[in-house]
C-alpha cells in the first residue's frame, strides 16, 4: 500500500490516478497512523515552501515522515514535496525544511532569455544508472516541469539525474530509501508513468 500524503498542497488526484494505473494500491491520508501502516509514501506538493511546512507541522506529519524513513520505508517527494526534504529554501521566509536530505533549495535566475518559472518539457541526463527509478529510462528522456526553485544537494552523489535550464540542476535525487523528482511524473506521459511503475515495483 502506498500512502499519498494529503496536507493540502499537492496534485493528489493526478498522482493517485497515475499510481493506480501502474498497479498500485493507494490511500490518500493525512493521518500518521495510516502512513506508518504503509510500505511506501508519496509526498506531492504544489505551492509555497513556508505554507507547506506550516501545514505539515500543523497536521503532525513531520515526525511521521522522519519516522517512516528511519524505519526503512520508501518515500518519493514530487516537485515541492522533493524540495521539502532538504534543509532550507531561498523561498522560505520562516520555515526550515525537513532536513532529511542535506542541502538547499535555490531560485532560478531569470537571465539569458530564460523564463522563471521553468515550465514545460525538458530532458533528463542520467547520473546514476543504478537508480531504481531510472530502470528502462533512456538518456535525454523528456519529462514535465513547473517550478521556480531547484534543489542543490550538499552531496552530489545523491543526484541520480540532472536537467539543464541555464544551470545543471538535480532533477532526481536518490539516497537509500529516499527519492525525489523535481518534475511531475504524473504529467510526464510514458516516461513519467515508467518512473512511477519503477517506484511501485520497489521491494
Amino acid at each position: 500500500m502506498i500512502a499519498i500524503i494529503d496536507y493540502g498542497m499537492g496534485n493528489i488526484h493526478s498522482v493517485q490516478k497515475a499510481l493506480e494505473l501502474m498497479g498500485a494500491k493507494t490511500i490518500v491520508t493525512n493521518k500518521p497512523v495510516d502512513i506508518a501502516n504503509c510500505d511506501k509514501a508519496v509526498l506531492p506538493g504544489v505551492g509555497a515552501f513556508d505554507d507547506a511546512m506550516e501545514e505539515l507541522k500543523k497536521q503532525d506529519l513531520t515526525a511521521a515522515l522522519t519516522d517512516f524513513i528511519k524505519n526503512g520505508k520508501t518515500l518519493l517527494g514530487i516537485c515541492l514535496g522533493m524540495q521539502l526534504l532538504f534543509d532550507i529554501s531561498e523561498e522560505a521566509k520562516a520555515s526550515k525544511g525537513l532536513g532529511i536530505l542535506k542541502g538547499a533549495v535555490k531560485k532560478f535566475e531569470a537571465k539569458n532569455n530564460l523564463k522563471v518559472p521553468h515550465m514545460g518539457w525538458n530532458q533528463l541526463k542520467v547520473k546514476a544508472s543504478g537508480c531504481p527509478l531510472l530502470k528502462g529510462i533512456t538518456e535525454n528522456s523528456f519529462v514535465y516541469f513547473c517550478h521556480s526553485y531547484y534543489p542543490q544537494p550538499k552531496d552530489k552523489g545523491v543526484i541520480a539525474s540532472s536537467t539543464d535550464y541555464g544551470i545543471d540542476f538535480a532533477s532526481i535525487v536518490w539516497q537509500d530509501n529516499i527519492y525525489g523528482a523535481q518534475f511531475h511524473p504524473e504529467k510526464s506521459q510514458e516516461t513519467g508513468l515508467k518512473i512511477l511503475k519503477n517506484f511501485v515495483d520497489l521491494c
